[in-house]
């Protein structure tokens, strides 16, 4: 990666097998505020360190008010997840049994420490009723045994669908970006011609005229969520909700044999791509369009404005299946270590209330996404420019028929989490890349997914 500010959250989490390395790892890992007695009246929290620092500000700012308020005295530390740390600090904190009461756990980080973490039910039920239910990723990541075991929080939480410039598409390829999603609430017709066939028209005359689209087809989160959304979009499972492998069926071929056309149109050193290839290849000037969050747009208005200025965030495509949008979110949860379980769940409560949650949203300009459909209606994602509305569809509204996705849902989180973290889809991508045949390519992917059955 090049810069902190162009890191993204390391969404990809660990298997148990994993966790054990990284848990041995962690001996060099200097935590930081560790308690093992109990205190009365503390508690500590361990957030994502932001990228943006507006973020870590306004949320220590919360805190402190919550604290002084309740007369409880809170610790914070904002753990970076450059060089994976934040992963290291769980792994560290569940195998000691000892360390923060609050955590902050990236996607399939629940899961993987579930028999560790209190049972948050009573927490969830108060802010549903209040604000509505979460979508169905929130549910599959966080949800175990029929027991909410971390709270779906928007610091950190994104979407990843595409950001495109808006001149180069409109020139290049006749795509009409801002008028197929503007910066108002409702749907367009227009928006009804955006399927995965526009989508790889576009990249190919986009990658004729020298400006392709910036798509990865590495191993890290970037390259994943964007094949995920479209084997979803294609209905194409590899394994189902009940664990079985499903890899040899006519979707599954039928989105490879998408893929195998759009391959073609992707940068040469797609196959090598990381999280911050595609901000680089956007902020340069290089592509036309990348599906990230917000990061590259606010990097380039800060070192490319007149690129910037030329960028607008829309809706995914349709695919036979629908529209499915790369969501990443992040949780809240408490240790069932933790010395003061109660204040942990207040301050998780208090800190997902409406006022506290667009607070910290306008300050990270719209990058974090709220759990709660009810939240959309913040100003920031209307106000935020150049150019003014350029992130307004950046959340999922209802008007955009699409449902928010993560790679390799439906599959059992303990197999999914090995099929996003080993990028087994981007990798059948990359391999018809290469020029191996749609029948070559299922039966590697076989042979993995069998392994990660055994």
């Amino acid at each position: 990666m090049t810069t902190p500010k162009m890191t993204k959250i390391n969404s990809g989490a660990t298997t148990r097998r994993r966790a054990l390395k990284l848990a041995a790892a962690s001996a060099a890992l200097p935590l930081v505020h560790i308690r093992t007695g109990r205190a009365a009246g503390k508690v500590s929290i361990a957030f994502w360190d932001h990228w943006v620092p507006a973020g870590n500000a306004a949320m220590q700012r919360q805190v402190d008010a919550w604290g002084a308020k309740n007369q409880v005295e809170v610790q914070v530390d904002f753990i970076t997840s450059n060089g994976s740390k934040n992963i290291l600090t769980i792994a560290a904190e569940a195998q000691a049994k000892t360390g923060h009461d609050v955590q902050a756990f990236p996607s399939w980080e629940v899961h993987n420490n579930a028999d560790l973490l209190e049972p948050i039910d009573d927490v969830m039920k108060r802010l549903t009723d209040k604000y509505g239910q979460v979508n169905d990723v929130c549910n599959y990541l966080a949800k175990v045994k029929g027991h909410w075991l971390a709270v779906p929080t928007s610091s950190g939480t994104q979407y990843k669908g595409p950001c495109g410039r808006i001149s180069v598409l409109k020139d290049k390829a006749g795509l009409d970006i801002v008028g197929m999603y503007p910066a108002k609430a409702g749907h367009t017709a227009a928006s009804d011609t955006w399927t995965w066939d526009a989508h790889y028209q576009a990249a190919e005359a986009c990658y004729k005229a020298g400006m392709p689209f910036a798509i990865g087809l590495g191993q890290t989160s970037d390259s994943v969520d964007f094949a995920g959304a479209l084997f979803a979009a294609f209905g194409a499972e590899l394994v189902d909700k009940d664990g079985n492998i499903t890899i040899k069926s006519d979707k599954v071929r039928a989105v490879l044999e998408h893929a195998k056309k759009l391959v073609k149109v992707l940068p040469d050193d797609a196959v090598s791509f990381d999280d911050a290839s595609n901000n680089r290849a956007l902020i340069s000037g290089k592509s036309a369009m990348i599906w990230n969050p917000p990061s590259a747009w606010a990097v380039a208005k800060r070192d490319a404005p007149q690129v910037a200025a030329d960028c607008w965030s829309f809706s995914a495509p349709s695919g036979p299946a629908g529209r499915f949008l790369p969501y990443l979110p992040f949780f809240w949860g408490v240790w069932s270590f933790s010395k003061n379980k109660g204040a942990a769940k207040d301050l998780i409560e208090a800190l997902l209330q409406r006022e506290p949650v667009q607070e910290r949203c306008d300050a990270v300009a719209g990058y974090d996404v709220p759990p709660f459909n009810s939240m959309l209606d913040f100003k920031v994602w209307e106000d935020v420019e150049p150019p003014k509305g350029t992130v307004y569809n950046y959340p999922l509204r209802p008007f955009h028929h699409a449902k928010a996705h993560i790679a390799a849902l439906p599959a059992p989180p303990e197999i999914a989490v090995q099929i996003y973290n080993r990028g087994t889809m981007p990798t059948m991508m990359a391999k018809l890349k290469s020029g191996q045949t749609v029948d070559q390519v299922i039966a590697w992917a076989s042979d993995e997914l069998e392994g990660f059955n055994r």
